[in-house]
């Protein structure tokens, strides 16, 4: 493997681990705050899943970087314009309805993303997809009755359902941008060309919402730049809260 392809393999992987990590964390902010009780353990179990998602792809980042930096040192010796998550991930949780759209579009990119990413040809990366779309799959068959279950049921409920689309509808185009170091990682097959996968998701994700009736709004606006370190100014405070232990006492050990 060449130097170049290192250097793409590291922003590839470093990109995803901070899409789970930081999508994470917002899930984790529903902890002691769910509708109720078996709702507040779910979501944090999903919160779990995306934080252990996110340490399999920067340990292999690690590894694939050679230096003496740990999974930690990624996670938390970073500020908002070091990290590259899709910007999707990082708005806040709002409110109920807000959440379970966000994690419904995102569910449905990912179970057809990581189920194309478990025929790449890095093996390690192979292996982590396997894993995580078994993950993804659950979170659908979650997120998809709480949709339903807000769309057709009360006139707050699909109100809110309805409102979170406008905002959400902006963010989701950056799902299917390619950057060319990404495109030639695609080219060498490891991985996944993701403009190849919107015209499924909007099929999939408009035929659902058109069962209980309700269009999804088109948006022009689609803000994008997270791969590029470009963010809402949401990351910066969410990382703050998130790092604050590592960045008050740098090194410590548990």
């Amino acid at each position: 493997m060449n130097d170049q392809t290192k250097q793409n393999l590291y922003r590839f992987l470093v990109g995803l681990g901070d899409d789970a990590v930081v999508l994470s964390h917002r899930l984790s902010e529903w902890c002691s705050n769910g509708p109720y009780l078996e709702e507040d353990i779910a979501l944090s179990n999903i919160a779990l899943d995306y934080i252990g998602r996110a340490r399999l792809f920067y340990q292999y980042a690690v590894e694939i970087e050679g230096k003496e930096n740990t999974e930690d040192d990624i996670a938390y010796s970073r500020t908002e314009r070091e990290y590259t998550n899709l910007l999707i991930h990082e708005l806040p949780i709002n409110d109920f309805a807000f959440t379970m759209v966000r994690q419904f579009f995102v569910d449905v990119f990912y179970c057809e993303y990581l189920a194309k990413l478990s025929e790449s040809s890095d093996e390690r990366i192979a292996s982590i997809a396997q894993k995580a779309v078994k993950e993804s799959r659950y979170h659908l068959k979650r997120s998809e009755p709480w949709i339903t279950q807000l769309s057709e049921g009360t006139d707050e409920s699909r109100r809110r359902i309805k409102e979170a689309l406008i905002e959400l509808e902006n963010f989701v185009g950056e799902l299917f941008i390619m950057s060319d170091w990404e495109k030639e990682l695609v080219e060498q097959g490891i991985a996944v060309d993701r403009t190849s996968l919107q015209s499924g998701w909007d099929d999939y994700v408009q035929a659902y919402f058109a069962k209980s009736g309700i269009d999804i709004p088109s948006s022009k606006l689609q803000i994008r730049g997270g791969r590029e370190g470009i963010h809402t100014e949401h990351l910066g405070h969410m990382l703050s809260e998130m790092q604050y232990m590592q960045r008050a006492y740098p090194g410590m050990k548990w």
